[in-house]
């Protein structure tokens, strides 16, 4: 499925094929194979995605839709994850996406799908961060009873993203040691965590518990029980296009990055399968998990198979894995920010775009990547619904992001030139699966998913996405026509010719 081009091997080989892109080198190439695909292994974290969503798992199907579209969701991923690393081969920049679409596409669909990533992107970190700050909340109440409110959970998230922001300042050899270690620190737990629960001595269901359905949804179809259901996988399974926003610091990035991606979905399938279900094994009451007082359903499984010591230790396994998630995640949005604004598509992109001259990282990128997710939580203090409607960006933004390059590169059809990992002669009919998948996810995303629907139940990510792709199509209309171009701020020409004969 893959193979290997002379000249590909080493970082100035990697900076020769950049500067042939049209992109001058900038950042620190620093970033082994192993690391590249442990950021997009640390994103997609399913011990931050499979436990802060257990819970609405539980409501919507529970365990036979939880495991069955886990299997289900995680194959269809990897589908649309092996034909983005196609074109992530050929085209394989910090900008991602968007820099694939403008590519293959022209500079209308570059400009909508670089946004739609960054506000998926934006909206992720947000979304993991403040999961943190809720679980740190449910763990200082299970320590020293000290029950969290908005406030607290909000001042907590504050200091997640603060510390961040300082860890990604200092350079991309502690991101990649982060992410070297949350690889280990993900599946240990994973191990730690059914290991526990399957030897403790308290009553263990029986496999039959993970045939039976569960709704308490209100929903009275039980075809859209299970599609909502689907989203416990559809949500988790975000992310992994950080492989390719570190491209640009990656040794043999065409090769590493797609292989980054694809790894890091089929690994992640695989184990987050197996914590699904030992959780579900472990249940003890179904309604007191649902109803639990530290209000996070894994954090009440594990008390009730553990006690109050094993519980606390699990419940910082998975802190822990979701704090490494957010500085990933605010990693690759960084680069994408950087990237973006080197395209002139940000305001103020001459301050967003500039590279620390000691670490070669785009600090200011970084804190930008820090400071508009806080905001956009900021919501969260006056009302649930209002911050789900901003954060639910997060994946009905970055699914279709995914999927646009792999459908102009399916349009491009022989005039696609693929770079050395590429799927042959399997792109098209998976590509084709791919992009069906990608259209059908995101109308799930939007169905609603409590009944009946109400100004806190409605599901608002169809308004997001609609807003989005008006807030798209507006900044194309005013300022994308005149601003933007793919490599604007670089020396180095597009050499067209030799993208064309494959180099």
């Amino acid at each position: 499925m893959s193979h290997r081009r002379a000249g590909t091997t080493t970082a100035d080989a990697d900076d020769d094929f950049l500067a042939k892109l049209g992109i001058k080198p900038e950042l620190s190439r620093r970033t082994s194979p192993f690391q590249n695909y442990a950021i997009s292994m640390t994103v997609i974290c399913i011990l931050a995605g499979g436990q802060s969503m257990f819970g609405f798992g539980m409501i919507h199907g529970g365990p036979v839709v939880m495991l069955g579209t886990w299997i289900a969701i995680g194959f269809f991923t990897l589908l649309v994850g092996m034909c983005l690393a196609d074109v992530v081969s050929a085209y394989p920049t910090s900008g991602g996406p968007y820099f694939m679409a403008s590519k293959l596409g022209g500079p209308r669909w570059g400009w909508l799908v670089g946004w739609l990533n960054l506000l998926g992107l934006l909206g992720a970190i947000a979304g993991i961060d403040y999961g943190a700050a809720a679980f740190t909340g449910a763990f200082i109440q299970m320590q020293w009873g000290i029950a969290p409110t908005d406030a607290t959970t909000m001042l907590i998230f504050a200091v997640i993203l603060l510390t961040h922001g300082l860890l990604n300042s200092a350079g991309v050899r502690v991101l990649n040691l982060l992410n070297s270690i949350s690889v280990w620190w993900q599946l240990g737990g994973v191990a730690l965590i059914v290991g526990a629960l399957t030897l403790s001595s308290s009553p263990h269901q029986s496999p039959s518990f993970l045939l039976t359905f569960h709704n308490e949804s209100g929903l009275s179809s039980p075809l859209q029980v299970v599609l909502v259901g689907s989203l416990v996988a559809g949500y988790t399974f975000c992310g992994y296009d950080a492989s390719a926003h570190i491209a640009e610091e990656t040794t043999d990035a065409q090769v590493s990055a797609p292989r980054g991606i694809v790894r890091s979905i089929w690994v992640s399938w695989v184990a987050g399968f197996v914590l699904l279900a030992g959780m579900l094994l472990a249940v003890q009451d179904y309604e007191g998990t649902l109803n639990s007082a530290t209000g996070v359903p894994p954090a009440q499984i594990f008390l009730d198979a553990l006690g109050a010591t094993g519980a606390k230790v699990l419940m910082l396994v998975v802190i822990v894995a979701m704090l490494l998630c957010g500085n990933a995640e605010v990693g690759a949005s960084s680069r994408m920010v950087y990237a973006f604004s080197r395209s002139r598509a940000l305001w103020g992109w001459q301050k967003w775009e500039m590279v620390n001259d000691r670490t070669r990282t785009p600090t200011r990128a970084v804190w930008f990547s820090v400071v508009v997710p806080f905001v956009l939580a900021l919501p969260a203090l006056y009302s649930t619904a209002a911050y789900g409607a901003i954060t639910a960006i997060n994946a009905v933004g970055m699914i279709p992001a995914y999927g646009i390059p792999v459908y102009l590169a399916l349009r491009k059809d022989r005039d696609y030139r693929p770079g050395p990992w590429t799927l042959g002669a399997w792109r098209k009919p998976i590509g084709v699966i791919a992009c069906l998948y990608v259209v059908v996810i995101t109308i799930v995303f939007c169905l609603p998913q409590n009944a009946p629907i109400t100004t806190d139940s409605f599901n608002y990510a169809g308004v997001t996405l609609v807003i989005a792709l008006l807030f798209a199509w507006g900044t194309w209309q005013t300022r994308g026509k005149k601003a933007y171009q793919l490599t604007a701020n670089h020396t180095a020409s597009p050499s067209e010719a030799l993208i064309e004969e494959g180099i």
